[in-house]
């Protein structure tokens, strides 16, 4: 069938994305919507960061959402994601509702974080116990596994990469295959790679031909909740998470 260029694209859906003041994977989010999805970005305003622990329980504040929220809402977005894992979770589950229902209160019809996409994601895939990697410090690590407990999964290990701050917006693919390889568990049915500075599109679907089980990474179950509220599909060949879901209880 012929197409006509003077139709234009076709008509877009917006997903707003707040990110936090330092994030450097704008790319590898665009990566997993549909062409008839556009993602818009704002920036939180940027925190001291003396460690870990203290930047992201700065950015695990309500306020933090307000401003970006409203900017997203107002080009149109229909739904509105805070794109940091331990911004959302190392205040605990009440904090982090607390996060969605402020960009509730500044106009976003839906809210997720990628915190809560990540429980609701790791269910999708039939998960129940998981092996967790990340790169926080041991008190943001500490904080992770009380989230995830706190919201009805077993954890059956965590392995971190320990790095400073700084350090982990230049970990490398080779470094996540290497950090999932290792923290991956027998008794575990899914693998989870938190924060949202990690790369892991390309990674995913080859790790989990290769451990046999599902890996649920921030920025896909992120973006996987986000499309999913306005009735979208994830674009992600390969991926457990991006099949019909009897297709992935049954896989």
């Amino acid at each position: 069938m012929k197409t006509d260029l003077a139709d234009g694209p076709a008509p877009q859906t917006g997903v707003g994305v707040v990110a936090p003041f330092d994030f450097r994977q704008d790319r590898e989010l665009w990566r997993w919507v549909p062409g008839d999805v556009t993602v818009y970005l704002a920036r939180t305003a940027s925190v001291p960061s003396w460690d870990n622990l203290d930047m992201v329980s700065r950015l695990n504040r309500p306020s933090q959402v307000v401003g970006p929220t409203r900017e997203v809402c107002g080009v149109g977005a229909e739904v509105v994601a805070y794109a940091c894992t331990a911004c959302a979770f190392t205040g605990g589950v009440e904090r982090e509702r607390a996060l969605r229902e402020a960009m509730r209160i500044e106009g976003a019809r839906h809210a997720v974080t990628a915190a809560s996409a990540a429980v609701e994601a790791i269910g999708q895939v039939g998960g129940t116990k998981v092996a967790v990697v990340h790169p926080y410090q041991r008190p943001v690590g500490d904080r992770l596994r009380e989230f995830l407990t706190e919201s009805g999964l077993a954890v059956a290990d965590t392995t971190p990469l320990g790095l400073p701050v700084a350090q982990v917006y230049s970990v490398t693919y080779r470094e996540v295959f290497d950090l999932v390889r290792r923290g991956d568990r027998d008794d575990a049915d899914v693998v989870f790679v938190s924060c949202t500075a990690l790369p892991t599109y390309d990674v995913i679907a080859p790790l989990e031909q290769e451990l046999g089980k599902p890996v649920v990474t921030a920025n896909q179950a992120t973006m996987w909740a986000a499309l999913r509220a306005i009735g979208k599909d994830l674009n992600g060949p390969g991926q457990s998470l991006a099949l019909p879901s009897q297709e992935t209880q049954s896989s």
